[in-house]
């Protein structure tokens, strides 16, 4: 009993200064490897820049497979049509190297994305390079970029993963408020959602 009680204690540690580790990402930085291309569903690589539209970019770290994100795909799909509506470019990033032979590789990637009919950006993030230049630690984990290219918001799609329990819309209240030009409110949210699986 002592053993797997000093096993988990030691896990816990480990995960903690693994997460502790990576650097958030902090409001007002730059759009990190704006200029790396990246591998999309299409076929075709895209980079950030690229992605972008005149009203600015939303990257959200997904997957295939974190309950989490399948609890949240409508809501998912919602804000990237809002997004795309608003002139707002969107990418959405697969960052989960660890499973890449399995469930989160590029063809079932392909096959998530045509059975939740993503109008947008779908990437593969080699290395989980991204994920480390972002700081992102789960998914979902949304990241919002004025036109500039100035980071706003970071954070959870809205204050609860339970659709029945949400009382605020973070992420939409971000891109309202960005696009009218005002200072987001709340510029950053705790996510709620599986680790990135790194190797």
């Amino acid at each position: 009993m002592k053993k797997s009680g000093m096993f988990l204690f030691l896990a816990a540690i480990v995960a903690i200064v693994a997460f502790r580790g990576i650097d958030e990402l902090p409001i007002g930085a730059s759009l990190p490897k704006a200029d790396v291309k990246l591998k999309d569903i299409s076929g075709k690589s895209v980079s950030l820049k690229e992605a972008a539209k005149e009203n600015g970019l939303l990257v959200m770290f997904s997957c295939n497979t974190c309950p989490y994100v399948i609890r949240n795909q409508e809501r998912t799909v919602a804000h990237c049509n809002y997004a795309l509506d608003k002139k707002i470019g969107v990418v959405l990033i697969n960052s989960n190297e660890a499973q890449r032979s399995d469930a989160d590789s590029y063809d079932a990637m392909k096959e998530y994305a045509k059975e939740q009919a993503y109008k947008w950006h779908y990437v593969v993030d080699e290395k989980s390079a991204l994920a480390d230049a972002f700081g992102a630690k789960r998914t979902p984990e949304c990241f919002l970029f004025d036109k500039s290219g100035k980071l706003v918001y970071h954070g959870a799609i809205d204050n609860n993963p339970d659709a029945s329990g949400v009382t605020r819309k973070h992420l939409r209240i971000a891109m309202d408020e960005m696009l009218a030009g005002k200072d987001v409110s709340q510029k950053t949210s705790n996510s709620v959602g599986c680790s990135i699986k790194r190797i």
